[in-house]
Parts: structure tokens; C-alpha cells; sequence
């Protein structure tokens, strides 16, 4: 982290003996020493505005079009949910989408709205974008292209992407086609062009005028809103109560927005050719949104036609296919599928509770007088763990179910992954070559991605007895979601 020190004299009496300007010297050169060669990755980004001088970088006059990136997090359910809402904005804004990558399960974490308590979005574009580049240098890189299928979105003309790939590749200058190797060592060279962008990107520099508008709202200060005048400017329904304030030392006030008139044609931001938001996650809290409100736009017939086009985003064709595979040929039948999210975050504390609405199911599939009853289980409980719980009960219990899984080491998972990294979908977007983003595949073959989850989450829309989800799972959201738009038919 960059800091100002200011050495000020002493004007106090002192009869200590004095330290000598040569060891003072010393000990100043050799902290400067070790910032300059801390690890990037280590480097924190001061929350404070202490914003070095930098040069205007040489892409502010090159870069031609208006760009919009921000920072997702959270599981993958989450990081859809924010790339819905990316969409939008950019379609508001009228600005090329960059697409990321599928971060880590939980490998950046914004913390909490509603506590008030979340990493600010200077600090979350960074962490972003490290572990982007590591993803790169793992050979794991996956775009949320490679995953989500974007081609009606793409054919919808007024909808512009890029891929996260292509677009740091000529924004930073760089080849990543080096990054992804074996040993793992990034040039010197390459690593410092890479953490400068980084820096610039997330904003730790501050905006730059015709260049880039980093923004600092988040959900502890702003709820986004399109084309409410008479609530623009005005106080959040939601607020920090006064006992939160004084236990936390909090001064936030959230104010709702409208993007556009913040944003868009005559703001400052507009001239920008880079917009770079913070998170764009947002869910329904108290009476309001934690984030974004824009559920409708009665007066933009296009913006209204963009919001139900993206309620639901199917699989890439690879990843349907597979999972229809699996419930036609393995499990041949009428089945259950129970999403079972035993282990992470809330709800590795209310097993009996995840548990009784599978129970309740079960007993009333139990009548129809069907033997054995076919259940497809999705759950983070490792089948060895099983014993001791409702599903290794049911396990036992050969005559009355037969349960079904997917593992990642099956067969159909290892095939599927492949058929997705050979596809390359979001090399493709804007008609961009791979060799124009400094990808080839041919020297720096990649890791297969872990498809496991997106199978799952297609085996159970084709649940035909019917679908048990965790309460309060994004997971759970998402298939409902597949399920209502009946992703398992054709």
C-alpha cells in the first residue's frame, strides 16, 4: 500500500542522543526497497484518497468505445445473478459488456450489506483481478460465456460484449498467452505491465478524466434505479438503525439513484471509456433491494424487453446435453431430485430443517404406490458421510429408492468439461480470434473446468416427480428457475 510519510522535526528537548542522518537514510531506502518488491498479490489498496501521480495512460487516447467492468464474487449462483445485472446496466449505459471469468467458489467475498460491512469497490475490483490473472496462470480460466449461453443476447443487436481476455490483452498491451504454463513463473516483466493495469483498472489510481470512472457507491450507500424521477436522490427505505451506527461507528446513507442520470448521456462518467462498478449482486431486504431496483421500465420498451430476456439464461448446449444424457440414459425413468445444501455458510446448521422437505415428499411419493422411487441427489455432504443422516437412512433402504449421483470424476463429467473448453465460446464473442486475445491453445493446453455443479443443476430440471430445494439456496433459485422455463423439454 502506497502511504505519505512526513518527517517533521523534532521541537521537543530531548537529551537522548540523536540518530545519525546516514542510518536514518539507510532505513528509508530499504523500506522503499521492500515495497517495490512485495509480491503484488500482497499489495493492499489504501482505502484512503492518497492517489500517487501517474502518467495518462497511452490506451486513454487509443482504446476505441465505451467499456463497463465490474467486480463479481460469491458462488457461482451469485455471480450469475451479478452478470444479469451487468447486462443491464451495460444496455443502459450503452456500453460494451467485458465478460469475466467464473471466479472460485467464495475465492472473493464481498461481506455483508445489511451489517454494513463489505469490502469497498476499489479493494474488490482488485481482488477480482488478481484472481483472474491467477486463474490464467493455472490454465483454469472459464468465462461465464463458456458457461451461460449468450448467442440470443448476442444476436440482439444493442446488447455488446467482450470477453475479459481480449479486452486486457489490448487494454494492458500484454500477450496472456505466456501466462498459462507449467512452471507457473510470470516474466518480470508481464507481471509488473499486469499489476500497473490491475492498479489502474480497479481504481487505486482514482478516476481519470475521458479515461476511467472508477466507482466508490456500493450497497452501503447506493440502491441503482431506472427511470423513477421522483425518487432520485431520494432516502433508501432501508437504513442503518441507530444501534448499529454507534456499535459500528457507522456515518453511511443510502440514497437511491437513477444510473442513467448518474451515469449516463451529460454525466461525467460518460465520457469515460472505461465505467468500472464495484458489485452488481443485489437481493430483496427489508422492503427494498440491497443494491439495484430495476425490476421494470414501462417507459424504455427496449430496456423492458432486455429485463425479461435475461429472468433466464440458459446453459451452453454442451452442458444441457449432458445433463438431459444423464436423466434419459442412467436414471430412465420418473424421478425426484433433492438439492441438499448441507455444509456451506448458514446452512451446515440446520440439517433437520433441510431434511424435512424431503422427508415430507418422499411420504407423499410413498402413496402412489411406485417402487423403488428414483431420487437424483445434488448435495456438498460427501457420500461418506452419509451414515448417521436422513439420506443414509434412505440409502439403505434398496427396496423402497434408488438414488442416483454425479461425480466429478464420471466419465460424462470429464467429457462434458472438455466438450466446453473445446468450444471456446467466449473467445468467440464480438468475432474475436483467440490469437487476438494472446490465447493458444495449441502450446498451453487447459486444465478442464469443474462443469460438475452446471450437470446437476440440469439433471434436476428434468425432474419429473417433482424437485426438493434448500431454502434460502441461490443453487435451489436457479433450478426452480430452469424448471419454469421448462429447460428439460426438446
Amino acid at each position: 500500500m502506497e502511504t505519505e510519510t512526513f518527517i517533521r522535526p523534532n521541537t521537543t528537548k530531548s537529551k537522548k542522543k540523536q540518530t545519525s542522518p546516514l542510518v536514518t537514510f539507510l532505513f528509508l531506502f530499504t523500506l522503499i526497497l521492500l515495497f517495490f518488491y512485495i509480491s503484488p498479490s500482497l499489495l493492499p489498496l489504501s482505502t484512503k484518497k492518497l492517489i500517487p501521480i501517474i502518467p495518462r495512460p497511452p490506451q486513454c487516447s487509443s482504446t476505441k468505445g465505451k467499456f463497463m467492468w465490474y467486480a463479481p464474487h460469491s458462488g457461482f449462483s451469485n455471480q450469475l445473478a451479478e452478470f444479469k445485472n451487468a447486462i443491464l446496466m451495460a444496455k443502459i449505459l450503452n456500453r460494451t459488456l467485458i465478460v469475466p471469468p467464473v471466479l472460485d467458489h467464495h475465492a472473493v467475498a464481498l461481506g455483508s450489506c445489511p451489517k454494513f460491512r463489505v469490502l469497498n469497490p476499489n479493494e474488490l475490483r482488485y481482488k477480482v483481478w488478481n484472481h483472474s490473472i491467477h486463474l490464467l496462470r493455472d490454465c483454469r480460466y472459464v468465462s461465464m460465456a463458456d458457461i451461460v449461453d449468450l448467442s440470443p443476447l448476442v444476436s440482439y443487436s444493442t446488447v455488446r460484449f467482450v470477453d475479459f481476455r481480449t479486452f486486457v490483452s489490448s487494454w494492458c498491451g500484454v500477450n496472456l498467452d505466456v501466462l498459462c504454463s507449467k512452471d507457473q513463473n510470470i516474466p518480470s516483466l508481464l507481471s509488473e505491465s499486469l499489476r500497473q493495469c490491475g492498479s489502474l483498472l480497479s481504481g487505486y489510481y482514482g478516476s481519470i478524466s475521458g479515461c476511467l470512472s472508477a466507482l466508490e457507491e456500493d450497497c452501503r450507500t447506493t440502491v441503482w434505479t431506472y427511470q423513477k424521477d421522483d425518487e432520485d436522490g431520494a432516502l433508501d427505505s432501508f437504513q442503518p438503525d441507530d444501534q448499529l451506527k454507534k456499535k459500528k461507528n457507522i456515518s453511511f446513507i443510502r440514497r437511491r439513484k437513477d444510473v442513467y442520470k448518474a451515469l449516463g448521456s451529460g454525466s461525467a462518467a460518460e465520457s469515460a471509456i472505461v465505467l468500472a462498478f464495484g458489485s452488481l449482486f443485489t437481493a430483496p431486504y427489508k422492503g427494498s433491494e440491497s443494491h439495484i431496483d430495476i425490476h421494470e421500465a414501462p417507459n424504455d420498451s427496449n430496456i423492458q424487453s432486455l429485463i425479461e430476456k435475461i429472468e433466464f439464461l440458459p446453459l451452453v448446449p454442451e452442458i444441457i446435453s449432458a445433463g438431459k444424457k444423464f436423466a434419459l440414459q442412467t436414471i430412465k425413468g420418473p424421478f425426484l431430485c433433492a438439492q441438499l445444501r448441507l455444509l456451506d455458510g448458514q446452512f451446515k446448521n440446520h440439517h433437520k430443517s433441510t431434511f424435512l422437505g424431503l422427508k415430507q415428499k418422499i411420504e407423499s411419493l410413498k402413496q402412489t404406490g411406485q417402487k423403488p422411487i428414483h431420487i437424483f441427489v445434488m448435495t456438498d455432504l460427501p457420500m461418506a458421510n452419509w451414515m448417521g443422516s436422513y439420506l443414509g437412512s434412505i440409502a439403505k433402504d434398496s427396496d423402497a429408492f434408488k438414488l442416483f449421483v454425479i461425480k466429478e470424476e464420471d466419465n460424462l463429467v470429464q467429457e462434458t468439461a472438455k466438450e466446453v473448453m473445446d468450444a471456446g465460446h467466449g473467445l468467440k464473442l464480438g468475432s474475436v480470434s483467440q490469437s487476438s486475445a494472446g490465447i493458444n491453445k495449441r502450446h498451453h493446453p487447459q486444465s478442464l473446468t469443474d462443469v460438475l455443479l452446471y450437470i446437476e443443476e440440469v439433471v434436476c430440471s428434468c425432474a419429473s416427480l417433482g424437485f426438493v430445494g434448500t431454502a434460502g439456496s441461490t443453487i435451489a433459485e436457479s433450478i426452480e428457475l430452469m424448471r419454469k422455463h421448462d429447460l428439460c423439454s426438446g
